[in-house]
């Protein structure tokens, strides 16, 4: 549809007669003659050829047309020309008219190709004074769409090359508007435009935009810049805001390319000469004395503490070490390395980045490195020493684990008390025995043994489990109380059959990590204490006596006959270990010839009366003789008293762990010890509760963890250590 007609109507009578009227003038087009040759004269032969192409443009098209001179002939050869609708969408004359000043540099870029005629011979004309502005523009920044075209319009042709010609003269004019075919042979579109002498076809620069009413220019940007004359410094006190020597350089780097807008490679700032530029700056502020009396031509002063290494300034202004070995084989950096004061910041910043090149080797090793390097720190020793120390990958590969001095015996292993009224207890083993015969040989099964250590008279005794299990131990401390009498105070470590047992005894379990150890007993109860987990130190009396019971038993077991090994037997070899470890001298052996026996366990153990005498009621020697309980009562006063002068004052010695470490805090970061895996796959964890002994020192605390259940869940986890199994890497106040 055109207008208000559809497409398969009738054209309206006056469309009609236009339309043909200018469909029967095409018939002209046949009777338009073009000469063969640009010009009359030869074109081989001219001694300067020059090419003039004009451009124009209208709301309806857009236009270019390029002619031949040659030696200043005012007659001009048409060489081509070019039309082009313009676009249908709403476009300023302005940018049409820049469109067509693009189609001449086009029709130049073809001439020069076919003619073999320099770009540079070629002039350019247009009627637009707004274009000209465009073309002759280099301090307005316009638009993308002029901005474009004008970059365009430059790659093929310079401002030089443009001048302004009138809308009368300009032939490329004729074909933004029409033109009857009958009057296009005899048109300036073909013969070419009469140039005029005393006409002024240049133009000057600058002269024909305006950037208030050209909505094509963007906006300018007033900035005022500030000149200051005196030397600008940049404070070094900035350098502590990074942790990295790399990453102070560069940013060093990356502002002083910014300051002097830099653009090219070869004058942008490299990271050596940022390098130089923050080691003057420090150099200035901690040597300026030195650099003073060495520019000046002076020595420098006694006290100062560069004096033993002859210090210069090289050709950079870096002052460097001078010392003896200037005929040495070596790089320059490392026969004059680099002067650095071990106060600054950079000092730490340097040394981190030759141990972490080293790969966190120890102190020689980072020290080579730095003088290899080219520096030369001052008090690097020691500065060294303190880096390493607190460097978490090196805590992580080779921190000795926490210590806290031994904690002070507790009450139930240094007052006397009746034997097995507080005892230790754990589970060993297994064994395995036969269980019972059968035609193909015989069938076996395992046993395990449970050890009840007496905390006060260091007595054990031995039963036999058959199940690793709370059931099983029931069984076995019942059997245990029935031979050795009601129990008051227990002590083990988390065993499961353990746990599971006091909640079945319905015994008070006390968790040493929940706070205090709580002073209560209940009548004919029990108190049971669990050490911490992996805290076999903790449990070191009744430990030692496995081990003890083992080395005895395997004695015993080498010396059985066929090396078979009933259930009979093996309770029978235990009772036998157990009479040979209570028999065992808890001091050393008395050589007096009055006093030949030793002081063990059994001197006691062997005569537990069934009623508590009070421990006040004194016994002379001659009670001995007057009845049966005041001898046993007698027996047991003399072991006491040997007891407490020759075994109790051997408790006094700290064995190891002598000194008081520092508390372990909430917040710190620590290794968690796993013996089952490399030491670089422990987990780290943070401190979240501490537990103090009653002297406030930590010797167990919680730790919290994070652990991965899938690709895309973590969870925490919380777990009770000795301080002997955590490494430590950052306290919450370093």
């Amino acid at each position: 549809m055109t207008g208000q007609i559809m497409w398969d109507e009738p054209l309206p009578e006056e469309v009609y007669n236009e339309w043909e009227s200018w469909r029967t003038s095409l018939f002209d087009l046949e009777t338009v003659k073009f000469k063969r040759m640009f010009v009359p004269t030869s074109f081989t032969l001219a001694k300067t050829r020059k090419i003039h192409i004009y451009s124009d443009a209208s709301e309806k098209a857009i236009a270019a047309v390029g002619y031949i001179q040659l030696d200043d002939d005012k007659n001009f050869g048409f060489i081509m020309g070019k039309a082009k609708v313009a676009p249908s969408h709403s476009h300023t004359i302005p940018r049409l008219e820049l469109c067509g000043a693009l189609l001449a540099t086009e029709i130049g870029q073809t001439i020069s190709d076919q003619l073999d005629i320099p770009l540079s011979d070629i002039q350019y004309y247009t009627d637009s004074k707004v274009v000209l502005g465009y073309i002759f523009n280099s301090s307005r920044r316009f638009y993308n769409y002029v901005s474009n075209r004008v970059a365009k319009i430059h790659t093929v042709s310079n401002s030089e090359q443009w001048s302004y010609v009138h809308t009368d003269g300009n032939p490329a004019d004729l074909a933004t508007r029409s033109i009857i075919p009958s009057k296009l042979e005899n048109s300036i579109w073909l013969s070419g435009p009469v140039i005029k002498k005393d006409a002024d076809q240049t133009i000057e620069r600058f002269s024909l935009i305006n950037p208030d009413t050209d909505k094509e220019i963007r906006p300018d940007i007033t900035t005022r810049k500030t000149t200051s004359l005196e030397k600008l410094s940049l404070g070094s006190q900035r350098f502590e805001r990074f942790g990295n020597w790399k990453s102070l350089v560069r940013s060093i780097a990356l502002i002083k390319n910014f300051l002097v807008n830099r653009i090219s490679k070869e004058t942008r700032c490299r990271f050596r000469d940022a390098e130089m530029f923050v080691v003057g700056v420090v150099q200035n502020e901690f040597f300026s004395d030195e650099i003073d009396c060495i520019k000046n031509g002076k020595p420098l002063h006694g006290n100062s503490a560069l004096l033993q290494l002859s210090p210069f300034i090289d050709n950079e202004g870096i002052l460097r070490v001078g010392g003896r070995i200037k005929m040495a084989n070596v790089q320059p950096d490392e026969r004059n390395p680099i002067l650095i004061p071990s106060k600054h910041w950079i000092a730490t910043l340097i040394i981190r980045y030759f141990h972490q090149r080293i790969k966190h080797q120890g102190r020689q090793f980072t020290s080579g490195a730095i003088r290899t390097g080219g520096y030369w720190i001052l008090g690097e020793k020691r500065l060294v020493s303190s880096i390493i120390y607190k460097c978490i990958t090196c805590r992580k590969l080779r921190r000795h684990t926490e210590q806290q001095k031994m904690a002070d015996l507790p009450e139930d292993r240094v007052i006397p008390e009746t034997p097995f009224t507080s005892i230790g207890i754990d589970t060993f083993g297994p064994w395995s025995v036969i269980s019972r015969r059968t035609r193909g040989g015989v069938a076996n099964s395992k046993r395990w043994a449970v050890i009840f250590t007496c905390l006060v008279t260091r007595g054990v005794h031995l039963e036999v489990v058959e199940e690793m299990t709370s059931s099983s131990f029931i069984n076995a401390f019942k059997r245990f109380i029935a031979i050795r009498g009601e129990v008051k105070l227990i002590r083990s470590d988390r065993g499961t059959n353990f746990v599971g047992a006091t909640d079945q005894l319905g015994i008070d379990s006390i968790n040493v990590e929940d706070g205090p150890i709580k002073k209560h007993l209940y009548d004919n109860g029990i108190e049971w204490h669990f050490n911490s987990p992996h805290s076999s130190h903790m449990g070191g009396i009744w430990e030692r006596m496995i081990k003890t019971t083992r080395s005895i038993l395997d004695s015993m077991l080498s010396e059985l006959p066929g090396k078979e090994l009933s259930h009979e037997v093996l309770v029978t070899l235990l009772a036998e270990v157990s009479a040979i470890i209570n028999s065992r001298p808890l001091t050393c052996v008395p050589t007096d010839s009055d006093d030949p026996l030793p002081l063990t366990p059994n001197l006691i153990i062997t005569q537990k009366p069934s009623v508590l005498i009070p421990k006040d009621v004194s016994f002379d020697c001659k009670d001995m003789y007057y009845a049966q309980w005041k001898r046993v009562q007698y027996l047991s006063n003399v072991f006491w008293k040997r007891w407490r002068v020759e075994y109790l004052q051997t408790l006094q010695v700290r064995q190891k762990w002598t000194q008081e470490r520092e508390n372990i805090q909430e917040g710190d970061v620590v290794l968690l010890k796993d013996n089952q895996v490399n030491r670089l796959s422990w987990p780290m964890g943070i401190v979240t509760k501490t537990f103090p002994s009653a002297d406030n020192l930590v010797r167990k605390v919680e730790i919290r963890i994070v652990r991965t259940v899938d690709k895309d869940c973590v969870k925490p986890a919380f777990f009770i250590r000795p301080v002997t199994e955590l490494v430590l890497l950052s306290r919450t106040y370093e």
